[in-house]
């Protein structure tokens, strides 16, 4: 097998899965990876494993550079099964290893696989010796789960940094600078805004405990290992946490009739002519998640669909119940559509978008077919929606 090294002494040994396509509802069009990293000092430990289909390749893996069975310890610092479903093949093959991970670990762990293995609870601080090597441990609860927590190896300067600065991209290439550093910058957006967005606060306190350290290499549980653009991945961090946002305007609609869609269009040709970035997106053809990594620096969201029984159309439906677990953050919206005898589809998005956090401006709504007026209506809301987002910045 192809055997990668990040240091002399720590090795790439997970796997690629260049099939997947949806990953718990974010799309995922260039697969994921599921990483794993060995340590072999005086002490031979393991960071994570990998999702239990590939827990053969990671043993063959592991096998091509030490016996499994001389395997010490195993970190855990995320029980999510595509970071854990392995342990038990691991734990076969080692069963005298050590389980390090966090108090919610431990009961997570062992209620998954209905394993008691030999655990150690690992706390704030806390230093694990391998030999040349110390492993030091941060639990970051709530990035994204109660249990999670990174990892810092303190000789080499690398940090094992869980779901942090991660991206699902299939690669052979496994370090940043060995791949298109736009096309990575543009999924680990995408991973930001479909998992970690909602913990923004949260983010900005786990950066600012990293900087306290000093970090050569940052390995990621998904996607390509930071050695050369640790800055420029570091610095997005800091803005997408803080909510900071760019004078560009989302519209995200769906049509039954085609009316809400020249709506749509018409807003559109406003908000570039007020001179902010417009994005169109009609959900019955586009992918949610795309969408989402968009908003995620717009200053604007324009939500619209027709009225339906009473109620906006199942796609809008589907998107503003996801924005509002995302918890956007620093963004004005507003909605508009098209409505027939009675209204109600654009009640039920303010009333979903507002409760996401999304500061809601009046919206529009026109009957049946907008006319020549009401087109000009449509074009002078998007652009004076637009100045309101440029305002803002």
């Amino acid at each position: 097998m192809n055997i990668v090294k990040l240091t002399e002494k720590v090795y790439y040994v997970g796997a690629v899965d260049w099939n997947l396509r949806d990953f718990h509802g974010y799309t995922t069009p260039r697969g994921v990876t599921y990483n794993s990293y060995l340590i072999v000092d005086e002490k031979v430990c393991l960071i994570d494993t990998v999702k239990a289909p590939f827990a053969q390749e990671l043993l063959e893996r592991i096998s091509q550079i030490i016996d499994p069975g001389k395997i010490d310890y195993v970190i855990t610092n995320h029980i999510e099964p595509d970071h854990s479903s392995a342990l038990p093949a691991v734990m076969a093959r080692a069963p005298q290893a050590k389980v390090l991970l966090t108090e919610h670990g431990r009961t997570g762990i062992i209620k998954h696989y209905q394993q008691n293995y030999d655990f150690q609870v690992v706390k704030e601080g806390d230093v694990l010796d391998l030999g040349r090597n110390k492993l030091r441990f941060i639990p970051v609860p709530m990035l994204h789960w109660p249990d999670s927590m990174i990892s810092y190896l303190t000789e080499d300067q690398l940090l094992f940094s869980n779901d942090a600065f991660g991206q699902h991209i299939s690669t052979t290439k496994r370090f940043d600078d060995e791949n298109d550093l736009s096309e990575l910058i543009y999924e680990a957006e995408k991973y930001y805004a479909n998992i970690l967005q909602p913990f923004g606060k949260l983010v900005i306190k786990a950066v600012d405990k990293l900087k306290e350290l000093p970090v050569k290499i940052i390995a990621p549980s998904h996607g390509v290992v930071w050695r050369s653009h640790i800055p420029a991945i570091v610095a997005k961090y800091q803005d997408w946490g803080a909510g900071k946002t760019v004078g560009k305007v989302v519209i995200a609609y769906d049509s039954m009739w085609g009316s809400t869609e020249r709506m749509a269009r018409q807003l559109l040709d406003g908000v570039a002519s007020a001179g902010a970035t417009g994005k169109l997106y009609k959900m019955s053809v586009a992918e949610r998640s795309e969408v989402v990594r968009d908003m995620l620096e717009a200053g604007g969201v324009l939500i619209g669909s027709p009225t339906l029984n009473n109620g906006m159309l199942p796609t809008m439906g589907a998107l503003t119940t996801y924005l509002k677990g995302l918890r956007p953050t620093s963004k004005i919206g507003a909605a508009f559509g098209a409505y027939g005898w009675g209204g109600g589809a654009q009640k039920a998005m303010e009333e979903m978008l507002g409760s996401s956090g999304i500061a809601m401006q009046p919206g529009l709504a026109l009957k049946w077919v907008p006319d020549a007026d009401e087109m000009e209506k449509c074009f002078n809301f998007g652009y004076e929606f637009a100045q309101k987002v440029l305002d803002r910045i």
